[in-house]
């Protein structure tokens, strides 16, 4: 149908070819950083359908019984299943043989090979066929001899000395019998419940199986859509960074370049920073000079003051006496001390210097390199405005290959394809559901049947139970065979009752067992059990099966190219996974959908237009002219010519040449050893005195002699090889601006083939996805597989095993009518009043008639004169006795 056609294609859209096209390259390719990850994208989950069919089966209780029906059929047949020759009798073609050809040798080994497969099966066939040709006759023949008073006809018992132990052996055996006849029966009749109670199974299983192939069907095309709409995602993630061009391609660009850039920018800027160091230095030293002088001066005038008045104070008469002499000596030997010992007035001025760096720090190098910076930045701004015109490009054909995509999946007659394949499916389910009332009648009739076959099974199981009770009840020990109560005798007629049934229904069942076991034991083995073990599936997937030509027999059915390779065990173990009908039916030999997806979703001319990507770097200007100017300037402004050594020469140097702190305690200490007086207290005032020239004079001279130091030796450390530093660092300037206007292509080329890699890395995700999607999610064939088990459940689990348990029930039943047959017979006599009865005499003393009889340890004597009339010899019994109590 035309349908079905269009909805094969319609399950087939969205494949993908998730090929990859190898690098063309001249020689090996130098070795590059892999390109940046790309994002992935979420498409969500495609519309699952959800299926009402659990294909699975549990007998309960029943199934001991399928075990052992299972297990008597392997005991028959143990030879595992003949698939070599299934698929040579098919290629052969034995149905067309002439009769001639049987004689072939080819067909003579196949037959001899069947039948060597099916000899269990013959065997018990045979036994069957025997058993209803051999009950009858041998019926007829008991019938005749018993009519001739022959087999056990004859109305007369012999008595025994062990007629008891018979009579109990005959009837326990019987009893035996008759309960394993039950049990076949139970077993027969819960078999022949199971297959009606299922009945209903079959149509739940019915039911539930078309509601999953509409739902197959209405789910489908929604899934189909699913995938058609994804494009959307792949296609806004594309646009997305096509707008984003600049931060993404050309912050890589950025951050590759920035590598020898960025460095060469930051020492620039570190020595704008020196600049303003420098000056601060200068100015610091400048300062501190200044004081310095003016401290030294000062400081020279107090100190050489205050050693004249120390002097004259130790010119005074009192310093002439012994003791204090030696004191005053001491003191006047270290006057020389009090002088200062740095001289900073000899120190070459910086104010040179400092002028031509305050002219440097005129142009503002730190602005210049943030220009540089910000040129450098402004990358991604740039590869932007050069690349608009492709991306507004680009942007128009992704709407187009969206709009092409959309077309396609148009194109289909889904919805009249969805009506006619509901309809189908409504049609078909209403055909069978019309089957139901014809099913359900002609399942009553079975069951009538089969249970009116276990009722000949009953009824003679019915007339040896009444005639086992009757029996039992009836018997008297005392009453002779001709005197035997009714009750008695009806049991025993009873029991011959049940033997003529069994002679008349036993043949007639086993007929039914033989049939039922051939055809239910034969489907059981060759179909069943490898249907479940899917050795089935392996001959029908035989290639070349049949016709020479043909080598896949599904895939010739389905789309008339058996080339395909796909066999119907690989379709119902996809199916039974889950998987999409797509994978499942190998769809993609049929549509060449991934050619498509390669002409749109990622096509030549897009190709071609991701290539074009040029990116320009020339207007990119790191440092300015005046930069470079102010650069030299600064290496030129004198103050690499300093004399540092000088000035570390001074500051190294004391104050003082001497600690004046010192000077002052020792004065101190040895004016108290002078006797009290005025001598005393001048040398305290004179110590006094020079501590306050040292606070007031010395400390700040210190601390403009730490300031001075400090700033000459960062001025020294600045100055080190300053043309050298400046040199290098013009150098890497021109070295980066080089590398960005002339070397950059290779840089730009690679992160630009990135950029485009990624971009098609989101439809290579795409393609990804609608196959893996394809393959697993949509229109996922669970429902194939679902009918196929359910058709082994129907009529394996429900039908064959319960056939199969019928006949394994009625078969025991039969087989043992016949020891059934033999001691009911045989009890029968025990039971059924005679016509004559053996006569015991006592040999040595005549008494009780019943002694004589239960006395089995006396000679007994059998009165059988042949001058003896039959009469006199058996007397009949004319009545049974009359009692008063009967």
């Amino acid at each position: 149908m035309l349908w079905t056609r269009w909805l094969v294609l319609l399950l087939c859209w969205g494949a993908t070819s998730g090929e990859q096209q190898a690098d063309e390259s001249d020689g090996a390719p130098p070795r590059q950083r892999s390109p940046p990850p790309v994002e992935p994208l979420d498409f969500g989950f495609v519309p699952a359908a959800v299926y009402d069919t659990h294909a699975y089966y549990e007998p309960g209780p029943i199934g001991i019984l399928f075990h052992m029906v299972h297990a008597f059929l392997y005991a028959i047949q143990p030879n595992p299943f003949p698939k070599e020759m299934i698929v040579k009798v098919i290629q052969q073609n034995m149905g067309g043989i002439k009769i001639e050809e049987w004689r072939k040798p080819d067909n003579v080994v196949l037959l001899l090979q069947w039948i060597y497969y099916e000899v269990g099966f013959l065997t018990c066939a045979t036994i069957g066929i025997t058993f209803v040709v051999l009950i009858p006759i041998i019926g007829m023949c008991f019938c005749v001899c018993r009519c001739c008073e022959n087999c056990g006809g004859e109305m007369h018992q012999r008595q025994r000395k062990n007629a008891d132990c018979q009579r109990g052996f005959y009837t326990a055996s019987l009893v035996a019998t008759s309960i394993f006849i039950i049990l076949g029966v139970l077993i027969a009749y819960a078999a022949n419940h199971n297959v009606t109670t299922q009945i209903k199974s079959t149509r739940r299983l019915i039911n539930t199986n078309m509601r999953d192939l509409k739902t197959f069907a209405n789910n489908t095309p929604a899934q189909v859509e699913y995938l058609t709409a994804q494009y959307t995602t792949a296609k806004n993630k594309v646009l997305s960074d096509l707008d984003n061009i600049g931060p993404l391609l050309g912050g890589r660009i950025h951050s590759q370049l920035e590598k020898e850039v960025v460095p060469s920018l930051d020492t620039a800027l570190r020595m704008a920073g020196a600049m303003r160091e420098t000056k601060e230095a200068l100015e610091n030293v400048s300062s501190s000079l200044e004081v310095l002088q003016e401290g030294t001066a000062k400081l020279q005038a107090s100190l050489s003051g205050e050693r004249a008045s120390l002097s004259n104070t130790l010119s005074d008469p009192a310093c002439t006496n012994g003791a204090v002499s030696h004191t005053c000596n001491t003191i006047r030997s270290t006057l020389a001390q009090l002088g200062i010992n740095a001289d900073f007035s000899e120190l070459p001025d910086v104010s040179h210097a400092l002028a031509n760096v305050n002219t440097v720090l005129k142009t503002d190098l730190s602005n210049i390199v943030q220009k540089g910076y910000s040129s450098f930045n402004d990358t991604p701004k740039l590869v932007h405005e050069q690349t608009k015109n492709i991306v507004s490009g680009v942007k128009g054909m992704l709407d187009k290959i969206g709009t092409e995509i959309n077309s396609f999946s148009k194109m289909f007659p889904v919805q009249e394809s969805l009506v006619n394949f509901t309809n189908f499916l409504n049609q078909g389910q209403k055909n069978i559901e019309s089957y139901y009332s014809q099913v359900d009648q002609l399942d009553f009739y079975r069951w009538i049947g089969c249970v009116a076959a276990l009722c000949m099974v009953v009824l003679v199981l019915a007339f040896n139970t009444l005639g086992l009770l009757c029996g039992a009840c009836g018997y008297d020990k005392q009453a002779t065979p001709t005197t035997r109560g009714c009750l008695s005798n009806t049991g025993g007629n009873l029991l011959m009752a049940g033997v003529g049934f069994s002679f008349i229904f036993a043949w007639v069942l086993m007929a039914i067992v033989t049939t039922l076991f051939v055809v239910g034991g034969n489907v059981e083995k060759l179909i069943c059990e490898p249907l479940a073990n899917r050795q089935l599936f392996k001959i029908i997937d035989t290639p070349f099966l049949v016709h020479p030509a043909k080598k896949n027999f599904l895939p010739g059915m389905l789309f008339q190219n058996p080339n395909i390779d796909l066999t119907l065990g690989s379709l119902y173990r996809d199916c039974h996974e889950n998987n999409g009908l797509y994978h499942s039916l190998q769809l993609e030999t049929m549509f060449n959908i991934n050619s498509f997806l390669n002409r749109t979703v990622y096509n030549k001319d897009l190709a071609k237009v991701f290539e074009s990507v040029q990116v320009d770097l020339q207007d990119i200007m790191l440092l300015e002219q005046a930069g470079r100017d102010n650069l030299i300037n600064f290496a030129n402004s004198g103050v690499g010519e300093i004399d540092y050594e000088a000035y570390l020469a001074e500051v190294n140097k004391g104050v003082t040449l001497v600690d004046l702190l010192s000077f002052s305690t020792d004065l101190e200490a040895q004016a108290d050893q002078l006797p009290r007086g005025a001598l005393e207290n001048a040398l305290k005032g004179h110590a006094s005195s020079i501590r306050q020239i040292h606070r007031e004079q010395v400390v700040p001279m210190l601390q403009a002699m730490s300031t001075l130091s400090q700033s000459i030796k960062q001025l020294q450390r600045m100055s080190n090889n300053l043309p050298v530093k400046v040199t290098n660092i013009l150098s890497a300037i021109d070295a980066a601006e080089y590398l960005i206007t002339h070397n950059a292509s290779h840089v730009v080329k690679r992160e630009t083939k990135g950029y485009i890699q990624s971009l098609e890395g989101y439809f290579k995700q795409y393609r990804e996805w609608v196959k893996n999607s394809l393959t697993a999610e949509v229109a996922q064939c669970k429902p194939i597989s679902n009918i196929v088990d359910s058709m082994e459940i129907v009529a394996c689990s429900f039908i064959v095993d319960s056939v199969n348990t019928f006949w394994f029930g009625l078969g025991g039943c039969c087989i043992l009518l016949i020891p059934s047959i033999i001691f009911s017979v045989k009890l029968a006599k025990y039971y059924r009043r005679m016509d004559t009865e053996d006569v015991f005499e006592d040999m040595g003393n005549t008494g009780n008639h019943g002694e004589h009889m239960c006395d089995i340890r006396r000679d007994l004597a059998v009165v059988s004169s042949p001058y003896y009339d039959t009469l006199t010899r058996f007397p009949r019994a004319s009545a049974p006795p009359s009692y008063s109590d009967w």
